[in-house]
């Protein structure tokens, strides 16, 4: 038998009794919060899948971000390494490092450019 067709089903077919017009507002009314109740769901969770999309595509970008600074991070640590190498080689050979401030006012090669030994080919000073 088809849906709907069943001929003992007469819900649809009463006639409205004397005191049933109360009962009918108040089924207008659960019909009115029902359908209030179901936009508010729906509204609900479109709201909740566009807080998810935001929250997804912000940890996409914060994503991005970290990867490019662990990339600046080693990058500064290998600079750091370099310069560190640069400067113990030039110990060394700088006459400056072990003189005091004073000495270094007064040196005889003040009028030279200082550090003029150092070769930096990959960051100059």
């Amino acid at each position: 038998m088809a849906q709907g067709s069943d001929s003992n089903d007469t819900s649809y077919t009463k006639s409205p009794s004397p005191g049933h017009k109360q009962g009918s507002s108040e089924d207008v009314r659960k019909v009115m919060r029902r359908e209030k109740n179901r936009i508010a769901a729906q509204k609900s969770r479109m709201r909740q899948t566009q807080k998810a999309d935001s929250l997804h595509l912000e940890s996409e970008n914060l994503e991005k971000e970290n990867t490019a600074l662990r990339k600046e991070v080693k990058r500064l640590t290998e600079e750091v390494k370099y310069l560190t190498s640069v400067l113990t080689n030039h110990e060394p050979l700088c006459p400056g490092l072990n003189a005091t401030p004073t000495e270094l006012l007064y040196s005889s090669h003040t009028h030279t450019p200082f550090h003029q030994h150092i070769n930096s080919p990959h960051y100059p000073l």
